[in-house]
């Protein structure tokens, strides 16, 4: 079993899809944190994608999963950068 899966109630269940949920919500938030303290709508990081704003609204409310290299667009319209990791895991 590893650290994504445990028994509850005798049942085996899976925790990545958590651990998903987690990271993507953290990475919304830094994003419209960033977004709003460039005073920058979502329109305008459409525009800079070349993209519709719908599609930029789903990003920000969760109902879309983007792939590494549209994060990646998305950081360079406002100037950032995309750091991946893997560090070690916490006790």
């Amino acid at each position: 079993m590893n650290d994504y899966m445990a028994k509850v109630d005798g049942e085996l269940r899976v925790f990545i899809e958590e651990k998903q949920e987690e990271v993507r919500q953290d990475v919304i938030a830094q994003y419209i944190k960033s977004r709003k303290e460039q005073h920058m709508t979502q329109a305008d990081v459409a525009d800079k994608l070349g993209v519709k704003r719908p599609n930029i609204t789903r990003f920000e409310n969760g109902s879309y999963n983007p792939t590494v290299d549209m994060l990646v667009k998305i950081a360079a319209s406002m100037g950032k950068e995309v750091e991946i990791r893997l560090v070690e895991k916490r006790a």
